[in-house]
């Protein structure tokens, strides 16, 4: 692992053996070559941690357990610890990253320094990595936007316009001052902290599509589909009293009823999606939030 890497890449694996060289092998074929690639295990119990192994020669790669237990958060929080460059991006190791990925985006965040985090589009794979759909994400946001005009196009749409952890570009110390990963909503981990991370500096949206999220059948129950939107709803409304002003009660309203609507809109695609693919048996922990 070099020492002086500039960026980060961060996976916090757990059960992705089916995925997991996929992973790697997208995040090692990167153009830009400034970066570490930091892996940890969350004690899985299927192949992931030996089919890791391979990987430990490659000088850029630090591979690392961590015990059972604390769910996602947990593991993120441990492999993000674990990280020095200047910037940090976590990929879920399901997902995968475009070759021009870091290079496209390391480029904007040292074009603006105000800025804090970047976010591009991506693509849903199914879980045989056949395209679904593709550029989703940003919610017609580009270039420089101040964080909280971002932080609030995310609840008035509803949904999580970032994207997957993957999509996301942060400046570490930026991520470190707000004390790291916000677990008090686990299942929309990402986008809280994104929001959070925003109230300290700029957004930048890049209008390319550079990573690939794997859609998955544990995505498609009827009681996840509930406390996502839960907990998303109780993530606004912490949000609104966190920053007063920043959200208007009709802001809430909004975006607390497309919030709603849109789990189940997303659980009736992934069910449409489970009559054309196979469900692969192992689940990530992206998922399972």
């Amino acid at each position: 692992m070099s020492v002086s890497a500039r960026v980060s890449v961060v996976v916090p694996a757990y059960n992705n053996a089916e995925f997991i060289e996929e992973t790697i092998d997208s995040i090692l074929a990167q153009t830009y070559r400034d970066f570490e690639l930091v892996v940890a295990d969350h004690s899985s119990t299927d192949e992931t941690w030996s089919l890791l192994q391979p990987y430990a020669t490659d000088p850029r790669v630090t591979l690392l357990q961590t015990p059972a237990g604390g769910g996602a958060p947990a593991n993120w929080s441990r492999v993000t610890a674990a990280a020095s460059g200047t910037y940090l991006k976590l990929v879920c190791g399901d997902d995968l990253i475009d070759p021009e990925c870091l290079a496209a985006q390391v480029a904007v965040m040292e074009a603006h320094p105000g800025v804090v985090l970047s976010s591009c589009q991506r693509d849903l794979i199914d879980a045989h990595g056949k395209k679904v759909t593709s550029a989703r994400g940003l919610a017609g946001l580009q270039g420089v936007v101040p964080g909280g005009a971002a932080a609030r196009r995310a609840v008035t749409v509803g949904s999580n316009i970032f994207g997957e952890p993957a999509c996301n570009l942060m400046r570490r110390e930026a991520l470190a001052s707000i004390g790291g990963w916000a677990d008090s909503q686990p299942y929309v981990i990402d986008q809280q902290t994104f929001c959070n991370l925003l109230m300290t500096g700029d957004f930048y949206a890049l209008p390319r599509s550079l990573a690939s999220f794997r859609l998955s059948s544990s995505q498609w129950s009827v009681d996840l589909a509930k406390q996502q939107s839960d907990q998303v709803v109780a993530f606004h409304h912490r949000l609104a009293a966190d920053h007063p002003g920043l959200l208007s009660r009709l802001d809430l309203v909004r975006g607390d009823t497309l919030a709603r609507a849109m789990a189940y809109v997303r659980r009736a695609a992934y069910l449409w999606l489970g009559r054309k693919m196979t469900p692969p048996e192992a689940a990530s922990e992206t998922a399972s939030r």
